[in-house]
């Protein structure tokens, strides 16, 4: 009885789409395209805009996927160009955008969480996501990364192509920003 193979590696599939196999491509999509949505969605504060970078996302992976070079950091390249798309797209955008109320989300009754709970809950991730719009797009791209990512330092510095102390400080930057932020806004945590 032959042995089962274990899951195929990032780098393997890179190597597969790079020969033009469309089947590794459509797995390395779905085996990544809800970290990258997540990841621009945070960047963005939009989940349109966050689709359309995913998509823009991959099709970039696919047009360089023969001058990708495998050495085991396929999520840090990957999030490297979801994190320059977002970064050229809010340059563009410099206007603030406002996460819209789902009046049917607020306004059902059941037996699910405490309604003030929830709400609370929905107000807080609100004010976070405009104390995020007040930092400067690296700085956004180093927090995201790493508090709502997981990735480490040394991956974070991977994904944005610089140096160990500057993610440090971006992120330090970056977290005083969003404490003075969330303060002004009556939100303590």
């Amino acid at each position: 009885m032959p042995a089962v193979a274990g899951p195929i590696s990032d780098d393997s599939l890179m190597a597969s789409v790079a020969r033009g196999e469309e089947a590794a491509f459509g797995l390395l999509v779905r085996r990544w395209e809800h970290q990258v949505r997540a990841f621009l969605i945070h960047m963005l504060g939009s989940v349109e805009e966050a689709e359309d970078l995913t998509q823009d996302t991959f099709v970039k992976v696919f047009a360089q996927a023969r001058t990708y070079r495998p050495e085991g950091m396929f999520q840090s390249w990957l999030l490297r160009i979801a994190g320059n798309l977002a970064r050229s797209r809010l340059r563009r955008r410099k206007v603030v955008r406002w996460l819209p109320f789902d009046i049917g989300r607020h306004d059902r009754p059941g037996a699910g969480p405490d309604p003030h709970q929830e709400l609370e809950a929905d107000q807080t991730r609100a004010a976070v996501n405009r104390a995020l719009a007040h930092l400067a797009p690296r700085q956004r791209q180093a927090l995201v990364l790493h508090r709502f990512q997981g990735l480490s330092y040394k991956e974070v510095a991977v994904a944005m192509d610089t140096s160990l102390p500057a993610v440090e400080s971006l992120i330090q930057r970056a977290l005083a920003i969003l404490r003075a932020e969330l303060k002004s806004q009556g939100v303590e945590r």
